[in-house]
């Protein structure tokens, strides 16, 4: 219903901006005032030049600033305003729809700190129509509402899918990866910048511990989304740590993204969960060679560098004596690599899935061409869409979540005696799994952000207003 009948408003209302998520604000009518003020900090535009916009926090309950709902929404206009005490400020100027029982009708805000202020809105004669009779004897004549609301779970459906700044830190902005995640978040309505990690460099102190890029401080960001390559892995994760330590959401952790680079760190972690995986073995001395061979089972046997990626510096040796030229060779270059038993039945082919907060999204099997035995798609491996067994969804899962991360492409092969995962990828490429499958992948990587950024129920620690 909108504000077309005619209504009471006391000089005091309880009032919903739903637009930005706020379900209970107490606002005080004033037609004294031109403009409506709401109570705003922590403000900063972002956006393109084009269609700027301006996000902000809210503490809606005065006395409790243990609350706070983040709110964004396009720029209106920036205007001088002139408050009761005689101050003049330049304030950023947004629209909503107001809601005041049955009626909403849509009205222009602007945004300044009223902090020290009872009520946390300020209606002015602007947004005030003919249709509506104030009395200013009079205290709520619309029907109230209750700031207990924050307390609730119902505070999180309240939340509006509001526009969100959204960092993705890659070196490659024209992988298709990257690309799809800037091309869906910009649909949903989203700013999306693509951050060269290796151009980051950090202020470590206790007081203000900042990132900047290009000689710039970066802005907060309500998520950033790691796409670290392998060159860079150290630095790479240093950079995610720091955007840890301010407390920005980070899809995939530092912790995370070391602990699976690391191949052998990440068949120790696997190894803990007791996670099945290829029998692999490890030794830094020469004279270990033989036992080394021993220990990963009887040739054929796989020789993998440490720091291989897309199935480069991996090597099937198909006798002892191959392995053990392998090993010598790996040795002269002075390389850290890792001896595995070789699964003869997987026959060329994995299984690739895709895990995403906590959920396979999708599995593919990938198939190696002209004989390989590698089946990555970066080296001419085809991807079908592949039904997955329960053990092998549950190996998927408890892998991701061992490491902790929230976006994984877990590899594992099918053995006799049960699922083998060979790896644990922190950036899984999109496009063999969206090829091949025709699923959303990077929208569902939106669904989880847009999922975690919802507004949580407030502690009842003390009394509501």
């Amino acid at each position: 219903m909108t504000d077309k009948a005619p209504f009471a408003l006391g000089w005091e209302e309880w009032a919903s901006l739903p637009d930005l998520g706020l379900p209970a604000l107490k606002v005080k009518v004033d037609t004294g005032a031109r403009t409506s003020a709401l109570h705003a900090f922590d403000i900063e535009p972002f956006g393109h030049d084009d269609a700027p916009k301006v996000r902000f926090n809210v503490h809606p309950v005065p006395g409790r600033e243990d609350i706070t709902i983040s709110c964004s929404a396009d720029v209106v206009d920036r205007r001088e305003v002139t408050s009761s005490n005689g101050e003049t400020e330049l304030r950023y100027v947004i629209a909503s729809d107001i809601k005041m029982g049955d009626h909403i009708w849509p009205i222009e805000i602007t945004l300044t700190n009223r902090n020290t202020m009872a009520y946390r809105m300020l209606l002015g004669r602007q947004a005030i129509s003919e249709n509506m009779v104030i009395t200013p004897s009079e205290s709520f004549c619309q029907p109230r509402l209750d700031s207990s609301v924050y307390f609730s779970s119902a505070i999180r459906a309240s939340g509006p899918a509001r526009a969100l700044r959204i960092a993705v830190l890659s070196r490659e902005p024209d992988s298709y990866s990257t690309r799809r995640l800037v091309e869906e978040g910009e649909r949903r309505g989203h700013v999306v910048e693509v951050i060269d990690t290796t151009r980051c460099y950090m202020a470590i102190n206790a007081m203000a511990p900042e990132i900047y890029y290009d000689g710039m401080r970066l802005p907060r960001y309500d998520a950033v989304i790691p796409r670290i390559g392998a060159s860079i892995t150290s630095y790479g994760t240093a950079v995610i740590r720091q955007f840890e330590t301010i407390g920005t959401f980070c899809v995939n952790g530092s912790s995370g993204i070391t602990q699976s680079r690391d191949k052998l760190q990440a068949h120790q972690v696997l190894a803990r969960y007791r996670i099945g995986m290829p029998t692999t073995a490890f030794a830094a001395s020469p004279k270990d060679t033989d036992n080394l061979i021993a220990l990963a089972g009887q040739a054929p046997l796989i020789v993998k560098l440490l720091e291989s990626t897309q199935g480069r510096g991996v090597v099937l040796a198909e006798t002892k004596k191959a392995a053990q030229s392998v090993i010598s060779a790996f040795r002269g270059l002075k390389a850290n690599f890792l001896v595995q038993h070789f699964v003869k039945e997987a026959s060329g082919e994995d299984i690739r899935c895709v895990v995403i907060d906590g959920k396979v999204a999708v599995a593919i099997k990938r198939t190696s061409s002209g004989g390989d035995f590698r089946s990555n798609l970066h080296l001419g491996g085809t991807a079908t869409p592949v039904r997955i067994s329960k053990a092998e969804r549950e190996a998927a899962l408890r892998s991701a979540k061992a490491f902790g991360l929230r976006i994984a492409g877990v590899d594992l092969l099918r053995a006799e005696d049960g699922p083998k995962v060979l790896e644990v990828n922190s950036s899984p490429g999109f496009e063999g799994a969206e090829t091949a499958t025709g699923k959303n992948i990077a929208g569902l990587v939106y669904d989880m952000i847009e999922k975690r950024m919802r507004p949580v129920p407030a502690r009842k620690s003390r009394k509501a207003s």
